[in-house]
């Protein structure tokens, strides 16, 4: 299916690796111009350098998604280079894990930038830009944890769903001309899981990386975790004209997890 993309310009955060890297990956193939950022510049080089041979040009900008200047900076640098800004996808790296009890004040705090203000500063900024094209769409990428509550992740849980929150809002305010959904991914094989399968190794909740593994993949009707470039289609279905009337959507990409 031809997603029409060709010459939109996409802005994709946080997408030096991970599901942001897949966004922004699939825009590229669909012949969009794409932004990345990161605040690694290795990886961001890396990420740079594998979007090359994709029909859509590329521009790769260090950016720290939780300093609103940066963020205003990264928006600015899409516009100069590209002429306007079509799609907006945002992403964020994750948080630490852990429970209630164990949940900081300075984490909380931390949690909060990540996730919703990164968010925020970037649909801000992004906001005029958005409204004068003919095509303007805003995906945020969270989680499935908006819906159901994953053990050991209380600052996931608890201040994603604010990113919800803030999707249907948006949705509403800036319809007709902007779009504005929401995907939740399930598990990914990114370097996410294993950070999070690591630390279940050294709490004592698996034994090896296989069995961890192993363990998010239990409870997925389609048997196996997914594969990110899988998550990055919906991303680019979502903002291409063949999604015209999805709007308000919070669309899971779990391989069926979610029951409700």
């Amino acid at each position: 299916m031809d997603l029409r993309l060709d010459g939109d310009t996409a802005l994709v955060t946080a997408s030096s690796s991970g599901l942001g890297f897949a966004a922004a990956s699939s825009l590229a193939a669909e012949g969009a111009n794409v932004v990345v950022c990161g605040r690694t510049p290795e990886r961001l080089r890396t990420a740079e350098a594998a979007l090359a041979d994709e029909p859509g040009e590329v521009l790769a900008v260090e950016t720290d998604v939780t300093d609103r200047e940066d963020v205003a900076a990264l928006v600015e640098a899409t516009v100069d280079e590209f002429g306007g800004l079509d799609h907006v996808v945002t992403s964020a790296g994750g948080v630490p894990p852990g429970t209630f009890d164990e949940a900081t004040d300075e984490q909380w705090h931390g949690a909060f930038d990540t996730l919703v203000m990164s968010a925020v500063w970037t649909l801000r900024a992004s906001r005029p830009h958005l409204a004068d094209s003919d095509a303007g769409t805003v995906t945020c990428i969270t989680s499935t944890s908006v819906r159901e509550a994953i053990d050991g992740l209380v600052l996931s849980n608890a201040v994603r769903r604010t990113v919800i929150g803030l999707v249907k809002t948006v949705a509403r305010e800036w319809a007709p001309e902007v779009r504005a959904n929401a995907v939740l991914p399930g598990a990914h094989e990114t370097a996410r899981i294993e950070e999070l399968i690591e630390d279940a190794i050294e709490r004592g909740e698996v034994d090896t990386y296989e069995e961890g593994l192993a363990d998010w993949a239990a409870d997925i009707p389609l048997d196996r975790i997914g594969d990110p470039g899988e998550l990055g289609d919906v991303v680019a279905f979502l903002a291409s004209e063949r999604a015209s009337f999805v709007t308000g959507t919070a669309l899971p990409v779990d391989g069926g997890t979610l029951r409700s």
